[in-house]
């Protein structure tokens, strides 16, 4: 990558003074601990890159406030087809390629 601060300084300690807001949303410890309870190990530098993206999570949250809530609801409708009643098989057809049957039922293989 390319160096793009301003040879000042002045760039650098802003973007490190925002860097520093969003982590004291969400600081090193609380990324330990919802590692550990991820059963997940991370190096110290991967911490705070997980802290710096918590923190622009968090922040996305907040920018979802911020849209307006609509007044009304969609209209529900129903997308189910009304039933019809159809012609079916009779007791003796649906039973005529059975291999076994007793008393008007299919027999199966007994379960012990």
């Amino acid at each position: 990558m390319s160096d793009t601060s301003d040879p000042t300084g002045d760039a650098g300690e802003e973007a490190e003074g925002d860097a520093s807001a969003d982590a004291s949303v969400v600081d090193a410890e609380e990324v330990r601990h919802v590692a550990e309870l991820a059963r997940v190990r991370l190096a110290d530098d991967e911490v705070e890159t997980f802290a710096a993206q918590f923190g622009d999570i968090l922040d996305y949250f907040e920018a979802l406030d911020e849209v307006p809530e609509t007044e009304r609801e969609e209209e529900l409708v129903n997308v189910m087809r009304p039933d019809e009643v159809e012609a079916g098989l009779t007791q003796e057809e649906a039973l005529s390629n059975a291999e076994q049957t007793e008393d008007g039922y299919f027999v199966g293989p007994k379960v012990s």
